[in-house]
């Protein structure tokens, strides 16, 4: 069942693409959009879902395995604080020119961190403090509403707004929220140099499906990381 949907998923992908990248279709796109967004979420977030890649790849882990940190590569808490993160940064600041979720809903104190980038070219002390210290369950209720958000700006997204590249004063405001690290600084011209419907094509649903099959292949490594413990 997980190797159909995701092959369905990348299907769906390849259509989206198309119809943002060539044919310019608003309707159809933010339909396929929408499919596409609610995969890479809870079903929480869209009660008519059948399908969640996030459900299906999470719930095979314990919350030990979901902070261990491998030799190599990001824990899983990472993963899903940094997809979730891009999300909220280029969907609101950059897409709709709107407040971030994680600032209007005070979540960097909920999820006890005073940590606000995206995590690209984090120091491995601070992933370490990240990771040990970030409350789970509220990691996961700021994914769920910072998806919310994006179903929001999905169905009121009007065609001007994706086929122009981002506004630089846009640009201005994640270095101002220091939502990207001085080391990560290229994040910037990589959105900015784009029209703003790759900002659906990636952020929005690519990132987090690319993160998600990483975890799911980390889950072997994490198991035996955990029992020579």
């Amino acid at each position: 069942m997980l190797e159909a949907n995701r092959h369905k998923w990348n299907q769906q992908h390849a259509l989206l693409q198309h119809l943002l990248m060539k044919e310019k279709n608003l309707r159809m796109a933010r339909s396929v959009a929408l499919s596409q967004h609610a995969a890479v979420h809870s079903v929480k977030l869209n009660t008519g879902a059948r399908w969640s890649f996030q459900d299906e790849v999470l719930g095979a882990l314990t919350e030990a395995q979901m902070r261990a940190i491998p030799q190599r590569g990001q824990s899983v808490v990472w993963k899903i604080w940094h997809s979730t993160r891009v999300e909220d940064v280029t969907m609101n600041l950059l897409l709709a020119g709107s407040p971030q979720v994680l600032l209007k809903g005070n979540w960097p104190s909920k999820l006890g961190i005073g940590f606000v980038d995206v995590g690209n070219d984090m120091p491995e002390a601070d992933l370490k403090k990240l990771n040990e210290s970030i409350n789970l369950k509220a990691l996961l209720a700021y994914r769920l509403a910072v998806g919310k958000r994006t179903r929001s700006i999905l169905r009121r997204l009007k065609p001007d707004d994706l086929w122009e590249q981002p506004a630089p004063e846009r640009i201005d405001r994640i270095v101002a929220e220091r939502a990207v690290r001085k080391k990560a600084r290229w994040l910037l011209k990589y959105w900015g140099k784009h029209p703003s419907a790759n900002l659906l094509l990636m952020p929005a649903t690519r990132h987090p499906f690319v993160h998600f099959n990483e975890i799911r292949r980390m889950i072997p490594s994490l198991h035996k990381l955990l029992m020579a413990k």
